[in-house]
């Protein structure tokens, strides 16, 4: 994890970036507009990057077998075999705001970001299971999803990216989610990407003053 500031703040962002590219990346310019617009309303506002797409361990039984332990009786090598998804979960436990920068790959998230979303998904951390069925322990906090889409529109019969993310989300407590595409189905070109700026600048008009005034 990289840090963009440590100054004391009272909104702590996560950004997550799951584009393979970086030069040229829709998603990423989008990241980067809504997060500049963050930042010029709230200067001391605490960033904090994780760039999915440099490569995450996938679940392996080692990782299982230590996460179905109990706590207090894991072993080293299963402390350690949880280790980077204890980090990354403190990562999404400490940020009021999360950023998630995924284009969408032959119709869902890419690998990477599965990777991430696996990681941290993690009974009696951020979620846990009652007489009731599954409880999320994620609740307050705010995502925003920016997308592109090379020729699947967004919230479409084959879009099967943003509605997972949106269930995944919701199953770890989070119902503040908005979806903000560059997609093809209904615009194209530079004026996919001009619409979703747009959307930018107003959520940022709607949302931040808000925000930086609590």
């Amino acid at each position: 994890m990289q840090t963009k500031s440590s100054a004391p703040s009272s909104v702590r962002v996560l950004r997550v970036d799951a584009s393979a590219r970086v030069e040229g990346s829709i998603t990423r310019q989008l990241a980067d507009r809504l997060i500049e617009g963050m930042m010029e309303r709230l200067p001391d506002l605490s960033l904090y990057l994780r760039d999915v797409a440099q490569g995450l361990p996938f679940v392996d039984a080692a990782w299982v077998d230590a996460n179905l332990t109990d706590p207090d009786a894991r072993s080293i090598a299963q402390r350690q075999a949880l280790a980077g998804s204890d980090a990354l979960v403190a990562e999404v436990m400490g940020a009021d705001v999360w950023v998630i920068a995924t284009p969408l790959y032959n119709f869902g998230v890419p690998a990477s970001l599965k990777a991430w979303i696996d990681q941290i998904a993690r009974a009696r951390l951020t979620f846990r299971y009652t007489d009731e069925g599954p409880e999320g322990l994620l609740s307050g906090k705010r995502v925003y999803i920016l997308t592109a889409t090379g020729g699947t529109e967004v919230a479409s019969a084959i879009d099967f990216a943003t509605p997972w993310l949106r269930f995944v989300l919701n199953f770890l407590g989070i119902s503040d989610v908005e979806v903000i595409a560059a997609d093809r189905g209904m615009l194209r070109g530079d004026l996919a990407r001009q619409h979703a700026a747009e959307r930018i600048d107003q959520i940022l008009e709607r949302d931040w003053p808000a925000l930086a005034a609590a």
